[in-house]
């Protein structure tokens, strides 16, 4: 089923596809962090891991 957007459905679309890929950025940004800082840290404490 899909629904009707009607004159608006450039617009809404682009603001999922921007809402979306806006989310998937800041996902991955928070993955690659993480990775960096949990790197860091193990050099900090002295281990390879």
């Amino acid at each position: 089923m899909m629904v009707d957007l009607g004159e608006y459905a450039g617009a809404v679309l682009l603001a999922y596809g921007v809402s979306l890929a806006m989310l998937a950025a800041l996902v991955g940004w928070s993955v690659v962090r993480n990775r960096r800082v949990k790197a860091e840290l193990a050099r900090m404490e002295g281990r390879d891991g």
